[in-house]
């Protein structure tokens, strides 16, 4: 049942070093890294104008650029321990985490690579389980790994820890939401030496030495239903990060499992919500594998890579097209296309404005294509 990807990717050294220093760089998230190389043909191309765009869009100074030295640092510190920093398309990195919109141009892989070829089904609930939730995780975790799945899950107390456990031998990956040597909870330190030790792998696109901090666990949940064929949460209260997870795999095109719980129990509150909203309910391992066998077999074509010329595309936007797509700027999200019709001006001059104005950390990018000003 492996996952077969139609495209192959290998980044030269050079170009790993460029592609680390721009998502490095203050204000370029995956989004704004993927905009930035289309748009100027390289990494390198991009770091040139980094200075450049955040000033036309309005910043008060120049954000931090992350330095030669520094990626090359981090690469080094990286491989002692044993952690491989992957492009979509390289062997090892998730081919389904390619697809999202927001996929890591460079992942941190530790680990046995082979795991993350193999089908994969997210797993993720409360960090304040019931023994009947903690129970029935091990149980479905367990059914599923025998099956030939590997399990996806975010290495926290409660639901997550119970899927890892039982599936050190068939297959589990942990999401990291800080850097690989900064685990959260540090009491979860030995169990991911298990993961690594059985044969399984870890994942994170932090760098090293980033502690885990609020926000960052949302992005950590977009990795977890990233890299699945679909999402099984077994309890979630109500504005549960677990639900956050479940978000995100529906804007991926991801199947959402809900286990049903009993109405009276706060924990299951969240999920008996998502059955409600149109989620399959689960209760037994069947039901997740009946539901993801008509999407298995397919091959998962891959976006390109850089371009092999490197050739920078020159759009100077025009004052006067700058100030209109401002003025149809605000602080409710907005659809781009809907912005280029509206504005009147090519997608290319669309395109440059917003990359100058979140350079300058004044827009913010959300899901299905929209934008808005912060």
């Amino acid at each position: 049942m492996d996952i077969r990807t139609s495209a192959t990717t290998r980044l030269t050294d050079a170009q790993r070093i460029d592609w680390l220093r721009l998502i490095r760089s203050d204000n370029v998230g995956p989004r704004t890294f993927r905009s930035l190389v289309n748009h100027f043909g390289s990494a390198r191309a991009a770091l040139d104008r980094l200075p450049d765009l955040a000033q036309r869009g309005g910043a008060a100074r120049v954000g931090r650029i992350c330095t030669q030295a520094e990626a090359e640092r981090e690469i080094e510190n990286s491989r002692r321990i044993g952690v491989a920093l992957l492009a979509p398309g390289e062997y090892g990195y998730p081919p389904r985490l390619a697809l999202i919109d927001d996929s890591p141009p460079l992942l941190g892989v530790r680990g046995v690579l082979n795991v993350q070829t193999q089908p994969m089904i997210g797993i993720v609930g409360s960090r304040n389980a019931s023994g009947a939730g903690l129970k029935f995780a091990q149980t479905i975790a367990r059914d599923l790994g025998n099956a030939g799945f590997a399990i996806a899950s975010g290495l926290a107390r409660g639901i997550d820890q119970a899927a890892h456990r039982v599936t050190l031998d068939t297959g589990t990956v942990a999401v990291l939401a800080g850097g690989h040597d900064k685990i959260y909870p540090a009491e979860h330190e030995d169990l991911l030496a298990a993961i690594i030790a059985s044969g399984s792998g870890a994942i994170s696109e932090m760098p090293l030495g980033h502690g885990p901090r609020a926000r960052d666990f949302p992005r950590r949940n977009r990795l977890i239903s990233g890299v699945s064929l679909g999402v099984i949460i077994v309890e979630a209260a109500h504005r549960s990060g677990s639900l956050i997870t479940a978000r995100f795999a529906n804007e991926q095109g991801r199947e959402v499992f809900a286990v049903p719980g009993s109405p009276l129990d706060p924990r299951a509150a969240g999920t008996n919500d998502l059955i409600k909203q149109g989620a399959t309910l689960v209760t037994e391992a069947a039901d997740v594998i009946n539901a993801v066998q008509p999407i298995m077999g397919r091959p998962v074509e891959l976006p390109m890579s850089e371009p092999e010329d490197g050739r920078p595309v020159d759009d100077e936007p025009a004052a006067s097209d700058r100030a209109r797509i401002l003025n149809l700027l605000g602080p409710s999200p907005i659809g781009i296309d809907d912005l280029i019709r509206m504005s009147d001006v090519s997608p290319a001059v669309v395109r440059t404005v917003l990359l100058e104005l979140e350079l300058a950390g004044r827009l913010e990018r959300h899901g299905g294509g929209m934008v808005s000003l912060l």
